[in-house]
């Protein structure tokens, strides 16, 4: 057996060092891996329900449940990859600006190295200094979003920062391409019945509402990813709310008339040729995820975005 692979649950039981995401080892430094596994917990952004912060330690807890192989894609992650779990940045609670300055010090080091970086959160606010982090090393990248909501408010309670804001501050910052952007999923009641038109003419994202989704189908959602981002080093963002809360119930804005589970990975896995430099996976709120149910979906969302990791290693060899 190779030496990254995780205990096997025939010889250690599942409830065992349930620490580290899959039980990976711990490191804090990229050097010399392909991808780290990092915690934000941070969620004084959230807008109604908070409890986001506790979403990292849910993730990790249940990823345990995750084995190496996936079957779909073809490959053994720990066999194509090596990878670890940084643990959790020292974010700052209740100050999102120095939790911010914290992000991007932390997890610069870690874009540096090549490893590639998922971060868990967390409320969706993390996103921004994530992106500040990868700008730094890969400039201005494409942004595939997925969500029910499309955060692009300019502000929330006359602030700038919030978890509904941050994708009109990266641009603004010049952090993602907006002719590169797709955002996927949106749905619910709005304040602002021009939401969706501000989003494609005005900030020039594209973006696909789930009822659009489900008229067009995934073959055709895909192909319209792919070509929107080609060519781009490519950042993924993915808000568990896309998922449709009978599915997910443990985040903070539900919306229902969402994606289940299946049609959720079978369109991600779909992804698998993209050039992906980072993704985080945000608003698990476990308080309300009675099952774990929410929290296993985030894992395996984690676990699809590292077999696409490896399956693609595996064909540039």
């Amino acid at each position: 057996m190779s030496r990254n692979q995780p205990a096997s649950a025939l010889s250690s039981p599942r409830f065992c060092n349930t620490g580290n995401f899959m039980r990976l080892p711990s490191s804090k430094t990229g050097e010399g891996l392909d991808f780290i596994v990092v915690g934000a917990p941070f969620d004084t952004a959230s807008s109604f329900r908070t409890g986001a912060r506790f979403g990292v330690s849910a993730i990790r807890s249940i990823s345990a449940l995750i084995k190496p192989n996936n079957v779909h894609l073809q490959v053994n992650v720990l066999d194509s990859l090596k990878g670890a779990d940084y643990g959790d940045i020292n974010i700052v609670p209740g100050y999102i600006e120095p939790t911010y300055d914290q992000i991007v010090e932390e997890l610069t080091p870690i874009v540096e190295s090549k490893a590639i970086p998922i971060i868990l959160g967390g409320d969706h606010s993390i996103s921004l200094p994530n992106l500040r982090a990868i700008h730094k090393v890969h400039g201005p990248v494409a942004l595939v979003h997925f969500d029910s909501h499309a955060d692009i408010n300019d502000t929330v309670f006359g602030q700038k920062y919030n978890h509904g804001t941050v994708f009109r501050r990266a641009l603004e910052e010049g952090l993602i391409e907006s002719d590169h952007t797709i955002q996927v999923g949106m749905r619910g009641s709005l304040y602002d019945a021009d939401e969706h038109r501000v989003a494609r003419e005005e900030l020039g994202f594209d973006l696909v509402p789930a009822h659009e989704v489900m008229e067009m189908g995934r073959e055709a959602l895909v192909e319209r990813i792919k070509e929107r981002v080609k060519g781009k080093k490519v950042f993924l963002t993915f808000d568990i709310d896309f998922v449709d809360p009978a599915y997910a119930p443990g985040t903070g804005t539900p919306e229902v008339g969402g994606f289940t589970s299946h049609e959720t990975l079978a369109i991600l896995r779909e992804l698998k040729d993209l050039e992906f430099v980072g993704c985080d996976i945000v608003e698990v709120a476990p308080q309300y995820d009675a099952t774990e149910m929410t929290a296993f979906m985030a894992a395996n969302i984690g676990f699809e975005f590292i077999s696409m990791l490896a399956r693609k290693k595996n064909l540039d060899k």
